[in-house]
């Protein structure tokens, strides 16, 4: 089997074509780590404010605990065609209702596992970027993003 030939990326439009994967890909992975044991499974983010991710948990979920011990994390996004970003930051942990409120008003499958914004299960995190990567298919090279236009 050839090697794939990965077509040329214009470094312009490196930030557009990273959030055009961001915006394709629906489920990408999360990973926090145990200790010194990364854990990765797949999320549903409830939106994304640019490379500003929003992610809800369970209280009760390892995730939770994990993030609680080292707030870094990374999510990594992948399209059908195997275009990636890495998305590397902070996790914030947000107890502001009212942007609790609207994060949860936003989100009918959210509201499908918790009774009310109010449940003390419902765990809101806002992952900040530290930085953001962009590889086009199989190149085996990343670009780093602009995180602000």
């Amino acid at each position: 089997m050839p090697k794939p030939l990965p077509e040329p990326v214009d470094p312009t439009q490196v930030r557009s074509l990273a959030l055009a994967v961001i915006d394709k890909d629906k489920f990408p992975v999360f990973a926090t780590m145990d200790g010194d044991q990364p854990r990765v499974r797949p999320v549903s983010p409830l939106r994304n404010d640019g490379f500003v991710i929003w992610v809800a948990s369970l209280h009760d979920s390892n995730k939770t605990g994990e993030i609680e011990a080292n707030a870094k994390v990374e999510l990594c996004y992948m399209t059908a065609d195997h275009d990636q970003v890495r998305i590397t930051g902070i996790a914030h942990t947000i107890t502001d209702m009212t942007i609790k409120q609207a994060r949860w008003d936003e989100s009918p499958l959210l509201q499908q596992f918790l009774p009310d914004v109010n449940d003390p299960q419902f765990v809101l995190y806002k992952v900040e970027p530290t930085q953001v990567r962009y590889m086009k298919e199989w190149a085996l090279a990343y670009f780093d993003v602009p995180i602000e236009e």
